[in-house]
């Protein structure tokens, strides 16, 4: 029993001074065997750097960067600490010792060393957890490129916390809260990897606290829903009536704009329209830019062809058609709308177009009586179709001068009187159909 207490005592002692001692090695001037003084391995800023980029540092409440000696003895020193001064005095190069240049590509490693020290550190944070499944459990066989290929393939993430910690989390791993309001909290999973399955697991109670199918820990559903577009989960926080296993409320909602699905726990369809004027009337303007991003594909896309079903039919009834123009986001680069209901249906465009510069298409079809000059601010338009719209009467002469622009389709709109600078500039293939010859 003495012999492992004064073992136990001699391993503290010897982590308590393990600072100092290295410190003293490499920070403080040494003097060699003929009494000559040498310059110190490390600033002191480097040496520090370097502590602190071992995850099992302990600092002990010691503000590293700015506390004087006595403090900084304080400190616990990592059990990566050596390894990483080894590894920022030894850098790989390419040049040899007394080579021409050598000096100067040492600095120049060094200074790359500590730009990418954070990465060695999550390398390390991997390792410190997932070394009792790696072959090679000594760091010191390893260099930081070795070590990255070591533990690439770990999830940081998910190891580092218990399942009781995620429970106990505000926000779930691979998730984020974007709406935190008085009666409703939003959710949002657009991870597309196996932290954000995780997540949408969770938050439907693993297939057992809901019905949705995103939630099952061996199935493939969320796989197919999350490459269109995020989940949106959505609860009361002060609902007290919860689930046991999640900690969550159970009355929940799930959102998925892409594929116009708006469930409840039981995976019943919901009245989105009636949700957000009614008792989530909260989330009616919060959800106004994320649905209109939810309408689109992948940010560059849109495509409409019913004012009456679908997620757009239920926007519009929200919002209306000018709000959604003016919360899509700018990344578009095709704009669809097509009026298939066959309803005597006109819209406007409103000048609020002009702000998609990377539009390369245009269709409008049976739906508009009119064209906003800003349609001529789009630099990168390459196809204009206007068909199918016999009340449009007249289109922008500046549409000729669109620098990109070189097929124009006005079949089925008889009306429309033809600028001049358009004539002027391109062919007339007939049936109201010009090539501009703009297009590179």
């Amino acid at each position: 029993m003495k012999m492992k207490f004064t073992s136990l005592l001699k391993s503290v002692i010897l982590e308590q001074t393990k600072f100092e001692v290295l410190f003293n090695k490499n920070v403080k001037p040494s003097v060699d065997k003929e009494g000559n003084k040498q310059k110190p391995k490390l600033t002191k800023k480097e040496y520090i750097e370097l502590v602190k980029a071992d995850p099992t540092t302990r600092l002990n409440n010691v503000d590293i960067d700015t506390a004087d000696y006595k403090d900084l003895v304080k400190i616990k020193a990592g059990s990566y600490v050596e390894w990483l001064i080894k590894k920022y005095l030894n850098p790989k190069t390419e040049r040899q010792y007394g080579d021409n240049g050598y000096e100067k590509e040492v600095q120049a490693a060094k200074e790359t060393f500590m730009e990418d020290l954070y990465k060695v550190t999550d390398d390390l944070k991997k390792f410190e957890r997932f070394k009792g499944r790696l072959s090679e459990k000594d760091i010191n066989k390893y260099n930081t490129d070795t070590l990255y290929n070591a533990v690439k393939d770990f999830n940081l993430t998910l190891a580092t916390t218990t399942k009781a910690e995620r429970k106990s989390a505000e926000v779930y791993p691979g998730s984020k809260l974007v709406y935190d309001g008085k009666n409703w909290r939003v959710i949002e999973i657009s991870d597309k990897g196996a932290i954000g399955k995780e997540a949408a697991c969770f938050y439907g109670g693993y297939n057992q606290e809901t019905r949705w199918c995103t939630s099952g820990p061996g199935l493939t559903y969320f796989d197919r829903y999350i490459k269109d577009g995020p989940l949106y989960v959505i609860f009361n926080p002060n609902d007290t009536n919860i689930q046991p296993k999640t900690g969550l409320p159970i009355t929940r909602y799930q959102f998925h704009f892409p594929s116009n699905q708006f469930m409840d726990k039981d995976d019943h369809q919901q009245d989105l329209v009636t949700l957000l004027n009614g008792p989530m009337k909260e989330l009616k303007d919060f959800f106004k830019p994320e649905f209109a991003k939810g309408l689109t594909v992948g940010g560059e896309k849109l495509v409409i062809d019913s004012f009456s079903h679908g997620a757009i039919g239920k926007f519009i009834a929200l919002y209306g058609l000018d709000d959604l123009i003016g919360n899509l986001p700018a990344t578009l680069k095709e704009f669809q709308i097509q009026n298939r209901d066959q309803k005597d249906l006109t819209i406007n465009i409103p000048e609020e177009i002009g702000r998609f510069k990377d539009l390369n298409m245009i269709l409008l079809d049976n739906c508009i009586s009119s064209i906003p000059d800003s349609i001529c601010t789009l630099p990168k338009l390459r196809f204009l179709a206007l068909i199918n719209n016999p009340k449009l009467t007249t289109i922008p002469d500046c549409i000729a001068d669109l620098p990109n622009l070189y097929f124009l389709n006005l079949k089925g709109s008889p009306n429309v009187e033809v600028p001049q600078s358009i004539k002027d500039k391109g062919t007339d293939f007939g049936n109201g159909m010009w090539d501009l010859e703009g297009g590179e």
